[in-house]
């Protein structure tokens, strides 16, 4: 009894006293420690193991501190819900931990905004509170492994290491050979986040029930009127996107039995039925119209209704291959000679134009560094999507229209000079290139830069090496498989500066405060040993990569950390 309670007291003792205390890197070791043993018991289908371990991760320190953190850190700590209310201090922040309990929980009705679809309509969001945020952070911790564990091999949509390019390429996968299926079903489910049914959701999701249900029967305010939500799960919640992959979840896998159920395992095969997906649009291959319309359609209307969801009539249809169809931004198309190719679709194209000449024609009088700033960005975005696909050609097409765009926003500024006047000061040569958008500024060290803009024909085009199906991030035996993937997508990405990859391979990826790893999940800081204010230069000796809590806490407690030599070799 006497070691039970010094054991007590030791865990008490250890416990941090405040926001700063917290030793992230234990926080995270704790937390995935008991995902791991989630992700076992289900595998095993020990669901009371799962219940109990879930319940656990819920109420420990650690959970609630990575959820705090989460919501705090991400691109929406900024956005207030219906009580307007952020967590931005330290001092919150750790009050906060205290209000996430279940007992006496009610989450608060979700503030309802609209953003712009590529199609000129708008989406819904449902903005929770930052207290409804962390509760649905720390409830997606404990569901999270359940996810990962029951999902289909081919879902690929708001999952941990999965994206829409390896959506793309277990499509070229299924579809490239000579003797691959020939026929194609492109489907899009209609409203799929807005229509969910919320029993089937709450008899089939394996979390707190109770919780769920009162996050699903929150309602929504807009315009000042309360309205009741009696299906779907709102665009906007952290667990939303997790709980519609679960609603779909055995499309893939279901299909596949039903067909063997029916044809038999030889015959099915033959059948060459693969089903992609990506959150809710998906695609399915087949050896014929005739099966994909009898057999595969009719099947799947029937899983989506169970759901309480059906498919778009105006954006499902059965195609051929060569005929060619849309997904995900690309059009995949086989040619004559028996080649697929994948491009860039040409509506997604046309909205990337779109959206270059409406930030030019909205900056009419901006200065030209300035113009180069905003857009760069979104040409270095959009090109970095497209980089593993046949894009070359699009790349040339979208650089000359950008350019008659930008010729005519130099013309106006100067309608009185000449043509050759204007190529002089917008359009300098570089190199072998006669005609680049560029200019010169001035640092606030007083040095000159050269600020050009991004060259979309300069992007290399890059094979995507897909995750493989059976990945499972809570599965001890693929962590060395997923860390390996997880640095090179990071160190691939062309968006992060050359510096910021010599920052990291140095670090060996972990930031140097809580020794924990750096991903696109956690973002980073570049962080200046000496600070600029106090004279320290942007070389990179003088700079690490840190977490943004990390470097937040550096800054507000003035502390300071120190490169290790083997880092210092740059």
């Amino acid at each position: 009894m006497r070691e039970h309670d010094e054991t007590i007291v030791s865990a008490l003792s250890d416990a941090p006293q405040n926001w700063h205390d917290a030793d992230w890197r234990r926080v995270e070791r704790n937390v995935r420690g008991t995902q791991i043993r989630i992700a076992k018991a289900t595998l095993e289908g020990n669901w009371r193991k799962v219940k109990t371990l879930q319940r656990m991760l819920t109420r420990s320190l650690s959970g609630k501190l990575l959820a705090v953190r989460r919501v705090t850190e991400n691109q929406g700590k900024r956005t207030a819900g219906v009580d307007r209310e952020l967590w931005e201090t330290p001092e919150r922040r750790w009050r906060a931990i205290g209000e996430l309990k279940r007992r006496g929980y009610k989450p608060l009705p979700l503030r309802r905004v609209f953003i712009p679809k590529a199609n000129g309509k708008e989406r819904p969001l449902g903005i929770p509170t930052m207290r409804d945020r962390a509760m649905q952070a720390l409830y997606l911790l404990a569901l999270a492994p359940v996810a990962e564990s029951t999902s289909d091999p081919n879902s690929y949509g708001f999952r941990i290491n999965r994206s829409t390019a390896d959506a793309m390429s277990q499509l070229f996968v299924s579809l490239s050979q000579k003797a691959s299926a020939p026929w194609v079903m492109e489907a899009d489910i209609k409203g799929c986040f807005d229509n969910i049914n919320h029993e089937w959701l709450v008899n089939h999701v394996p979390m707190d029930k109770a919780i769920l249900r009162k996050w699903l029967k929150a309602g929504v305010v807009y315009k000042g009127q309360l309205q009741a939500s009696d299906a779907g799960t709102p665009q906007g919640g952290i667990i939303s996107p997790t709980l519609a992959n679960m609603a779909l979840n055995g499309l893939e896998s279901q299909l596949v039995k039903r067909l063997r159920a029916t044809w038999g395992a030889a015959k099915s095969t033959k059948l060459k039925v693969h089903v992609v997906r990506y959150a809710d649009d998906f695609v399915i291959t087949g050896t014929s119209k005739e099966v994909l319309e009898s057999e595969v359609k009719p099947w799947v209307e029937v899983f989506l209704a169970e759901r309480g969801l059906q498919l778009s009539k105006e954006k499902t249809r059965i195609v051929h291959v060569d005929d060619g169809f849309d997904f995900l931004g690309w059009n995949f198309r086989k040619y004559t000679n028996g080649k697929l190719l994948i491009r860039p679709s040409k509506k997604n194209a046309q909205a990337f134009y779109r959206k270059v000449k409406e930030v030019i024609s909205t900056n009419k009088t901006a200065r030209q560094e300035n113009l180069i700033r905003l857009l760069n960005p979104i040409l270095r975005g959009w090109a970095q999507y497209h980089s593993p696909v046949v894009a070359k050609a699009t790349f040339s097409r979208m650089e000359h229209l950008m350019f008659r765009v930008l010729w005519r926003w130099a013309k106006r500024r100067h309608p009185k000079k000449s043509a050759q006047w204007i190529r002089k000061k917008y359009f300098p040569p570089q190199d072998t290139r006669k005609w680049v958008f560029a200019t010169t500024a001035t640092k606030d060290d007083g040095r000159k830069v050269r600020v050009e803009l991004y060259q979309l024909s300069g992007t290399p085009i890059r094979r995507h090496r897909k995750v493989k199906g059976d990945y499972n991030p809570f599965d001890p035996t693929d962590e060395l498989y997923g860390e390996r993937l997880r640095q090179e997508r990071l160190l691939n990405d062309r968006r992060h500066r050359k510096q910021w990859i010599r920052l990291y391979k140095s670090q060996e990826g972990l930031c140097l405060v809580c020794k924990t790893r750096i991903t696109k999940e956690t973002g980073w800081h570049d962080h200046h040993i000496q600070y600029k204010t106090h004279g320290g230069s942007d070389n990179l000796r003088n700079r690490l990569l840190l977490h943004p809590i990390c470097h937040a806490t550096l800054h507000s407690l003035g502390l300071s950390v120190v490169k290790p030599v083997s880092s210092g070799t740059l």
